[in-house]
């Protein structure tokens, strides 16, 4: 991970106010050159000033020595070489001290001002010190010598450092708004990684829970209508070989339907495009939700061969010569509705039908379908049976997880579900699907 500017700095490992090392030594040589330079240029000092040169010589030390605190406090520098420029010494100082300061966070104003007080301090000094060279007779040039000696000196003492600093300072500025910026689009980045993992657990979840509840729709009704005509193949295979035969055959038959309804399951899990890319191992955390929610889609558009309300007068007949005495009853105009919710409805009639046979054999249902403006309705009621203890004579198991997933499938689609008994000891499971879910 990158680290942004407020990092940087508190993770220095220099001393006092310097953020590395190697930062403290250079400012450090640069501190020692200047002091030798003002040295040496306070001898020079002294003696036009008539002072000792020990004491000019100590004043360069000393004054060249404030460069140490060029990155701490940079206006102070620059000040002093402002300072010391009618001495003539300081050169390097004042250079380097407006690098510093226009390569700072400071204002421009002030960073001008300053720069300004330098410039016409160095123009003045140097124009005085031309004019008495002329004046003494060192340099012999024209009148024009003394103001362009002048204005040269200013500015190739000026100019240059402040102009370098406001490049550095500018660039540096935008270096650490980078860094900012690259630090918050991995934050991003690692959000979005976070929600997409979030996401494809979400899609596992739901695929885990659909596959579940097609498996038990699809097992639990043929393997109890099974159940139901072995135990009638077992009660009259002596007494009438003739129906036994025919229950032998219908058991035949809904075993062979099961098998061929698992297999299309099993083939879209299999065969499907994004789901046979998946990968347990080095596989993207979108890839497994965009697979998840793929197969969840191709089992919809797939399952358009599957079970539909065009197959409920069969559903119905395979109850009832199971031996259930179970009436059908279509309400309203018939007409074609999306996969999923003839799907949908024709399940949960599948699944009603199934707990009939387990919890209540023998018993007379009803089974309603309305055909309505904005809504197909569907009502499975079933009588008490005639004799409790029948169904668990079968043994036939119970998941308890049939209702639920009647649940699951139609509020899924935006509709309502209700079961419970009736007021007559029998049983009633309803539900209403809006027409364009």
């Amino acid at each position: 991970m990158t680290t942004t500017g407020e990092e940087h700095t508190a993770a220095g490992t220099g001393p006092w106010w310097w953020v590395r090392w190697r930062s403290a030594v250079l400012d450090a040589s640069l501190a020692s050159a200047s002091a030798v330079e003002c040295a040496i240029e306070g001898i020079p000092f002294a003696r036009d000033a008539g002072l000792p040169v020990p004491v000019g010589v100590g004043f360069g030390l000393v004054a060249g020595s404030v460069l140490l605190l060029r990155r701490r406090w940079p206006i102070a520098v620059v000040l002093v070489s402002i300072a010391i420029t009618p001495a003539q010494m300081g050169f390097l100082m004042g250079l380097v001290g407006l690098y510093t300061l226009a390569a700072s966070e400071l204002p421009r104003r002030i960073i001008g001002a300053l720069a300004g007080m330098s410039f016409a301090g160095m123009l003045i000094v140097t124009f005085v010190r031309a004019h008495q060279g002329m004046v003494r007779g060192d340099v012999t040039m024209g009148d024009w010598f003394v103001p362009f000696v002048s204005i040269t000196t200013a500015i190739g003492m000026t100019a240059p450092p402040v102009l370098l600093g406001l490049y550095v300072g500018a660039r540096r500025r935008l270096m650490e708004s980078l860094r900012e910026r690259a630090d918050s689009l991995e934050r991003e980045l690692q959000l979005l990684a976070e929600r997409a993992e979030e996401r494809a657990e979400w899609a596992r979840n739901e695929e885990r829970t659909r596959i579940a509840r097609e498996m038990h729709d699809v097992v639990a009704h043929r393997v109890s209508l099974m159940v139901v005509h072995a135990a009638a193949l077992q009660a009259v295979a002596r007494k009438d070989p003739e129906k036994a035969v025919k229950n032998a055959a219908l058991v035949g038959d809904m075993g062979r339907q099961a098998l061929t309804e698992l297999r299309e399951m099993l083939g879209v899990l299999r065969t499907g495009d994004g789901l046979s890319s998946v990968r347990v191992r080095a596989v993207p955390l979108a890839a497994v939700g965009v697979a998840a929610a793929a197969a969840a889609s191709r089992a919809v558009d797939d399952g358009a061969e599957g079970p539909s309300l065009a197959e409920l007068d069969e559903l119905v007949g395979q109850s009832a010569a199971a031996g259930m005495v179970v009436d059908l009853s279509v309400e309203g105009d018939t007409r074609g509705y999306a996969a999923e919710i003839e799907q949908t409805a024709y399940r949960v009639v599948q699944e009603a039908l199934t707990n009939v046979h387990k919890h209540a054999a023998g018993a007379k249902t009803h089974v309603r379908l309305a055909h309505r403006d904005a809504e197909i309705a569907m009502q499975v009621e079933n009588e008490c049976p005639p004799e409790p203890g029948s169904a668990s004579a079968m043994h036939l198991p119970s998941g308890g997880n049939g209702l639920v997933g009647m649940k699951e499938r139609v509020a899924a689609l935006g509709g309502v579900f209700v079961s419970g008994p009736t007021d007559s000891g029998g049983f009633r499971v309803s539900a209403v699907i809006p027409a364009e879910a």
